[in-house]
């Protein structure tokens, strides 16, 4: 790499302590700028907390000329450098910040081609720091099926910087944006250009008449380099999107492709399923015990590897073919712009409820995991705001808790076990709704609605590239918890169930029975308040106790607590559950299943999301939140049930 400014850096980011010069992507939401960073840095970004604040920022290591490297930093998205939001305030105050701060060496900006002129006016702005700058200039080939031409070097001899067409999903043109960006770092290039003065302004007026400034300059910017065959035409996303985002059929659609989603997931992942379960029930926990056995291993130490660990943790890893068809769908529909018209569809019900339109785009990321999408409320600007999305955010049914939908609906309602998934979602959408509509009428009553302003990409052919990079992604994680948290669940499960108590006091460690230990103990003494919910069993209080560390603890707390009391694969498991609600539930086996289900989505997150939710909402607001959680959760479980044994 050709020599380059270093400058000594304010904070402790993980680029201080190389050499290699920082490049940051900046862009409007759903210009491409995300994408282009994955192609960039081949999907290998790592995200975190930007040192001393609570933002998110990805980082990754980007090579232009094939050997030397920058850090490339994908900053939040931003229409422009007056902050709307805490995200937005961090892109403001890197790229204004003194020389010798956290300023970086390069800026790209991202810029759609298919709507230039908003993506001119965020370059205006960045072109007013003085910061060296390449323009990336996305979505080309969906302003030529508009009949749009822009002018590449036009445009370039116009801003005074490169100008570098990219496809990144295809990977065209991200040789020629290395060379780009490799030369302004080896000589930076001539000065930028203030074309119409420096962002901000003392007061209000001056900002307006700013912001009037660059958007005439934008739009005479762009009549000298657009040019256009014909007239506009609709595109094909245009005229789909007349459907599927209509007031009419958009929310019914949507809700007909999530139960295809849920039923296709389910019916695919259930043979593979069963095949892991026997896997781990059979030759892997044999083969252990077998090693035990050679070793002189105590009775004590096999019990904690064959009934707690191989067991617990082996009926949870029975679970990834079902988190890997899940995935792929749910990446498939983003990937195809499908699930940005979800959010555009599902912003006209919030907004009609009165919740803040801009809200539904965390609570989306909350369906995947709770903990990014708490962070993810900083795209609100009010305060109040975002402590109200933060309070109910956990209510959005996250990927764990859909291991445990998937064991008990397999078991209990068999060939319906799709749509009793797909159920449980839509529950869930209407507790985010529910619980926000109360809070907004008692805690936040003078909060008002605001418009959810968002770019529809296009619609396209899923990328396999793309698909696999966000399955790998979310595998992992779900794995790194399986093999994290989950596993201290374990053993801190199977611990408890090893200590004597009562009746068998005078057994020795790991020797009494499971129901005469601490944990069963524990577990007998909080299982009378389910009990108006239908399932007043140890089993399960042991299970939703252990859920609050981990959703997925709860199915391997119900495999280690039966598991350390019968042997068998996941069939011996499904007939001790059908027992155990029969039992509970007094003859009303399917109700109480369905309160148990309701429970676990309802109440108390786990602690990393309680966690962040203390972070990002105070600790005050946090207790309150959990209060409600554990109450709403006990009513409508409590309600499930009784209604329900009405039926059946």
């Amino acid at each position: 790499m050709p020599t380059h400014r270093t400058r000594p850096r304010a904070r402790s980011a993980p680029a201080q302590a190389t050499a290699v010069p920082v490049v940051a992507l900046v862009g409007a939401p759903n210009v491409g700028k995300s994408t282009l960073f994955n192609a960039l840095t081949g999907a290998r970004g790592r995200v975190g907390n930007w040192p001393g604040t609570t933002v998110h920022v990805a980082r990754g290591s980007w090579r232009p000329d094939g050997s030397s490297g920058v850090e490339l930093l994908d900053l939040p998205g931003t229409r422009g450098l007056v902050p709307g939001s805490p995200d937005e305030a961090l892109t403001r105050e890197l790229l204004l910040a003194p020389d010798g701060a956290d300023r970086p060496d390069l800026v790209v900006v991202a810029a759609d081609a298919a709507n230039l002129a908003g993506s001119l006016c965020l370059l205006a702005e960045v072109l007013g720091t003085g910061m060296p700058c390449v323009v990336a200039l996305t979505m080309t080939d969906l302003a030529a099926a508009r009949g749009t031409r822009i002018d590449i070097v036009a445009l370039a001899g116009l801003l005074g910087v490169p100008v570098v067409p990219v496809l990144p999903r295809k990977r065209r043109g991200l040789g020629e944006l290395g060379d780009a960006v490799r030369r302004m770092l080896a000589d930076g290039g001539p000065p930028p250009r203030d074309p119409v003065g420096t962002p901000g302004g003392d007061d209000e007026e001056a900002g307006i008449a700013r912001a009037e400034v660059r958007f005439a300059w934008a739009h005479g910017v762009l009549a000298r380099v657009r040019t256009r065959r014909n007239a506009f035409r609709p595109t094909v996303s245009d005229r789909v999107d007349r459907v599927l985002a209509s007031g009419r059929y958009g929310g019914p659609l949507f809700l007909a492709v999530m139960w295809l989603v849920f039923t296709a997931t389910t019916t695919v992942a259930e043979p593979l399923q069963d095949g892991l379960a026997a896997l781990f029930d059979g030759p892997v926990a044999g083969g252990a015990a077998s090693v035990l056995d050679v070793a002189h291993a105590p009775a004590w130490l096999s019990g904690l590897v064959v009934g707690g660990l191989v067991a617990g943790v082996g009926q949870l890893l029975s679970f990834v073919p079902l988190m890997t068809v899940m995935f792929a769908l749910m990446a498939v529909l983003e990937d195809s712009g499908y699930m940005a018209r979800a959010a555009f569809v599902a912003d006209r019900l919030m907004r009609c409820l009165g919740l803040p339109g801009r809200a539904f785009l965390p609570i989306i990321v909350g369906f995947g995991c709770n903990v990014p999408a708490l962070s993810a409320v900083r795209v609100l600007a009010d305060r109040r705001q975002r402590v109200l999305v933060g309070m109910i955010i956990p209510y959005a049914s996250c990927s764990a808790r859909l291991t445990v939908y998937v064991l008990l609906a397999s078991v209990f309602f068999d060939g319906a076990a799709g749509t009793v998934v797909f159920a449980m979602y839509v529950v869930s959408v209407l507790l985010v709704i529910g619980v926000g509509m109360l809070l907004r009428r008692t805690l936040f009553r003078e909060l008002r609605g605001e418009a959810l302003v968002l770019e529809l990409p296009p619609y396209r052919l899923p990328a396999p590239r793309v698909v696999g990079a966000q399955v790998r992604q979310r595998l992992v994680a779900f794995l790194r918890t399986a093999g994290g948290v989950v596993v201290a669940a374990v053993a801190a499960v199977w611990l408890c169930s090893a200590v004597p108590l009562g009746a068998a006091s005078g057994a020795g460690f790991g020797a009494a029975p499971v129901e005469h230990s601490a944990l069963g103990a524990a577990s007998r003494a909080v299982a009378p308040a389910f009990a108006p919910a239908g399932f007043g069993d140890w089993h399960a209080a042991a299970a939703l106790g252990t859920g609050f560390v981990a959703k997925e603890a709860v199915v391997s707390t119900l495999a280690q607590t039966y598991g350390t009391e019968s042997t068998g694969g996941r069939g011996e498991l499904g007939t001790t559950l059908r027992t155990t609600f029969d039992r509970a539930s007094g003859g009303h086996p399917l109700p109480a299943v369905l309160a148990f289900l309701v429970f676990v989505l309802a109440y108390t997150p786990c602690m990393t999301t309680i966690a962040t939710q203390w972070q990002e909402i105070g600790p005050r607001m946090t207790l309150v939140a959990t209060g409600l959680q554990l109450a709403v959760a006990w009513l409508l479980a409590v309600a499930v049930f009784r209604v329900g044994c009405l039926w059946w």
